[in-house]
């Protein structure tokens, strides 16, 4: 029962994240990338300590270490996204960040030797295929801004691989906290780099970003970071990718965008390629700690 509340609790993160994709284009009419970035992790950092502060005087080293890491990988893969979305088209942005699908097994498989199902491994390239249909054009160049991109989805692989591994180990809020707190200061020293400490948004602006911080932060990577603990990193890497399938619904429901037979391929793509991931039985491993 705990595993199919727990695919559930990410298929409705996904929800919320796909909104984000909307709330993120409204945000960016009046803020700068990192601007967004600071305010929605520092959000998430005063929500998170806020729900937390019992559990924060007892912070472990092993704790510190894992959520310094989880933090890392999410700043990398936001701010990658982020800046490659700067030099590439949002089609191919959305579509390489995708591909974090397939790195997870293979990051599993790297670091662990854990082996990946059949139905698992048909099921990520089938997400991958699906997210290609629903998100790219006849301009299938490379460039600066794909590559970053592909860094940014291995920084959200990663940011999946590791909530897997640390999640059965560690408390949750802490985690979240660190992480977030991470992601905040790591924002916080790109800012100033940049000099972009100046923020004058609208109220549309203001809303955008508190919903980016509110709902697509605080509250989906804490339930992320409890649901992983009954669903494997790979599984849940090929739910998560349903966050495509959502955006691209809020796009047509709140920006009008055009529906397509294209949209509704990709759609079912990665519907089947989910149902067939979870019909797939648990892969198990033996693992040495990363953090301690």
């Amino acid at each position: 029962m705990k595993k199919y509340l727990a695919i559930l609790g990410l298929v409705f993160v996904t929800v919320v994240w796909g909104g984000g994709f909307v709330a993120s284009d409204m945000a960016l009419g009046s803020l700068t990338p990192f601007q967004i970035m600071i305010i929605r992790f520092g959000i998430g950092t005063v929500l998170m300590g806020l729900i937390s502060y019992r559990h924060l005087k007892g912070i472990t080293g092993g704790e510190l270490c894992a959520g310094i890491l989880l933090g890392f990988a999410l700043f990398m893969g936001f701010a990658c996204q982020i800046v490659g979305l700067q030099y590439t088209t949002p089609s191919k942005n959305a579509f390489l960040t995708a591909t974090n699908v397939v790195m997870v097994p293979f990051i599993a498989f790297v670091i662990y030797k854990k082996k990946v199902s059949k139905r698992g491994i048909i099921g990520a390239f089938m997400a991958i295929i699906g997210v290609g249909i629903l998100s790219l054009d006849r301009n299938l160049s490379f460039g600066f801004g794909d590559a970053l991109t592909l860094v940014c989805a291995v920084g959200f692989a990663f940011q999946i691989f590791l909530t897997g591994e640390f999640v059965s180990k560690y408390r949750a809020t802490v985690l979240n906290f660190i992480q977030m707190a991470t992601s905040f200061v790591l924002s916080a020293v790109i800012l100033i780099v940049l000099g972009q400490w100046n923020i004058s948004a609208t109220t549309q602006g203001w809303l955008s970003v508190l919903y980016l911080g509110v709902v697509s932060t605080t509250l989906t990577y804490l339930l992320q970071t409890s649901c992983q603990k009954y669903v494997d990193e790979t599984k849940a890497a090929i739910i998560l990718s349903m966050e495509s399938v959502f955006g691209t619904l809020f796009s047509i429901m709140i920006l009008h965008e055009t529906v397509t037979a294209k949209m509704m391929v990709g759609c079912i793509l990665i519907f089947a390629a989910v149902i067939l991931a979870n019909s797939a039985p648990e892969e198990t491993a033996q693992t040495d700690a990363v953090c301690e």
